[in-house]
């Protein structure tokens, strides 16, 4: 007999619950790289909205006066050398107001995405809310195509792509918290919040493609792909790993029967109990379920009865907005991810337009160069994991990488200016330490607070906390991108102060949780997974 493969011995050696299990955490991964998929197009395509203007006049005068002849008349208009309205001297400020339109409403939006997204099923609910943001996303690029240049028609689109984009992180996290419980929850969301970075990393290769010649497929693009996640989310996505068990149960009991009649039996699961009925006489086989028999211990078997499902105990009510407020700690990590999200942010949305005008590189260059930062920021999300786990102190592990990364922006800002070497090296570092906080306080913190001993077992406030720590973070997110637009018109230099001070801010509102911590006598590293169940 020929040996199995050891491929093979590999794949069997995991059971269905790990399989499962490894299903949903790609899964999730890949419906939430779409999101930000989709948000990335617009860093992309600024500097090509008012790319023209300036270097085709550049070039205009550079060549009329090497040229002996008369000059021509120009044979370009605003319209052939920039997008409208996007070709006056105050365009930065217009990019800035469409950032701010979409991560304002997005801000709004999350506070109460929370709330419905815990009263509704996951599925359909993250279902809606990609295929309408693949809409929007589109109707951006549309704007190309049919030659749409009202300020009006592109902030309409922003504010309601950045409203239904809500949806995602709260199903994203409660989902993969549900499958994944405390044990080394740093590490796993670090790994699995990467989906950020290379949302973001695909997100520009993609934009950037078309960036030149087609900037509306920039858009169009990225929307057809996170409509069609939403149709594999619908098909695929298991909010609860309890959903597998009681499909299975459905399944198995119509299988068996007793004396001709049909197996009923009582399943015990989650304060829950359902009906078997399970003719045995030893009860060996009870691994799984506490099960409970309903048939008499004789040769005579009554008839079966209709099975009715009985709660033992009413389920818990979703948690209110005031009483995940009272959660310990939700305060202080919102107004933390306020200020590190602010940064965050600013370099998604003004990077690639800072590295053009600096480095004085073409659009599509400096967005493939601006995925570095989101690379730097994998390795930052999984090492903040990582350390946070072995230490038991997530609080104490965003607070050193914050206070490590306002000296490295004003590093960036010095070094950016002496060539391509050194700009790489500190975009990877810069994306480590501003991505490792945001990051941990997203996934890690938020699924922390969501299951915290304060809510006595009720799991239904995760999606509530989530929200409220991401739509406080993402108050800082609309902020950042709007002042880098007003600032950056007196130089760069001052927007490196404002995401240097917002660094310092936000490690000043982890101080009280910092200082609990290092006074702590019992330290709390998390070793082992284990499966949470609600």
């Amino acid at each position: 007999m020929a040996a199995v493969p050891p491929g093979i011995r590999l794949l069997v050696s995991f059971d269905r619950d790990q399989w499962y299990r490894a299903l949903m955490f790609i899964l999730t991964f890949l419906l939430y790289t779409s999101f930000h998929l989709s948000r990335k197009p617009i860093s992309i395509v600024k500097s090509e909205l008012h790319r023209n203007c300036s270097s085709i006049n550049e070039l205009a005068t550079i060549a009329s006066s090497s040229s002996q002849q008369p000059s021509l008349p120009s044979l370009h208009t605003d319209m052939d050398c920039s997008w409208k309205p996007f070709d006056k001297k105050n365009y930065k400020q217009l990019l800035g107001a469409m950032d701010y339109s979409f991560l304002c409403a997005y801000a709004v939006g999350m506070y109460l995405s929370g709330i419905i997204g815990e009263r509704l099923p996951i599925r359909l609910y993250l279902t809606v809310g990609m295929l309408t943001s693949g809409l929007f996303t589109c109707l951006f690029g549309l704007g190309y195509v049919y030659n749409i240049h009202h300020l009006g028609f592109y902030v309409f689109v922003q504010v309601a792509n950045g409203l239904v984009q809500t949806t995602g992180w709260p199903s994203v996290v409660t989902c993969i918290s549900n499958w994944f419980g405390k044990g080394r929850r740093g590490l796993i969301m670090g790994l699995w919040n990467s989906h950020t970075s290379v949302g973001n990393i695909l997100g520009s290769l993609i934009a950037g493609y078309w960036v030149s010649s087609n900037w509306g497929l920039s858009f169009i693009i990225p929307g057809l792909i996170i409509a069609v996640m939403g149709v594999v989310c619908f098909f695929f996505l298991i909010e609860h790993p309890n959903d597998l068990k009681s499909m299975y149960a459905q399944n198995s009991s119509p299988g068996k029967r007793v004396n001709g009649h049909p197996e009923l039996y009582t399943q015990y699961k989650d304060n829950k109990t359902q009906a078997y009925c399970y003719y045995e006489d030893s009860v060996q086989n009870r691994k799984s379920y506490d099960t409970e028999l309903l048939l008499p211990r004789d040769s005579v078997c009554p008839p079966a009865q209709p099975v009715v499902v009985v709660k033992r105990e009413s389920e818990p009510s979703a948690i209110s907005f005031m009483g995940a407020l009272r959660i310990p700690g939700v305060i202080e990590f919102s107004l933390c991810l306020l200020f590190a999200k602010l940064v965050s942010y600013t370099f998604l949305f003004w990077l690639p337009l800072y590295i053009t005008k600096t480095a004085h590189l073409d659009a599509k260059k400096a967005g493939d160069l601006s995925t570095l930062f989101d690379v730097g920021g994998i390795v930052g999300g999984i090492l903040a994991g990582v350390i946070s786990d072995k230490l038991g102190k997530r609080a104490t592990t965003c607070a050193v990488m914050l206070l490590l990364a306002a000296p490295t922006l004003y590093g960036f800002s010095m070094i950016s200016e002496f060539g391509l070497g050194p700009t790489i090296g500190m975009l990877l570092v810069c994306g480590g330490l501003v991505n490792g906080p945001y990051s941990l306080i997203t996934t890690a913190v938020s699924a922390d607070l969501g299951t915290h001993k304060s809510l006595k077992g009720n799991a239904r406030a995760l999606s509530t906390v989530t929200a409220i720590i991401d739509g406080t973070g993402s108050v800082g997110a609309a902020l950042g991108p709007l002042l880098a637009g007003l600032l950056s018109a007196g130089g760069w230099d001052q927007v490196f102060y404002m995401l240097m001070t917002a660094d310092f801010l936000a490690l000043l509102c982890l101080l009280r949780l910092v200082t609990k911590e290092l006074t702590s006598t019992k330290p709390r590293p998390i070793s082992a997974v284990e499966l949470k169940e609600h």
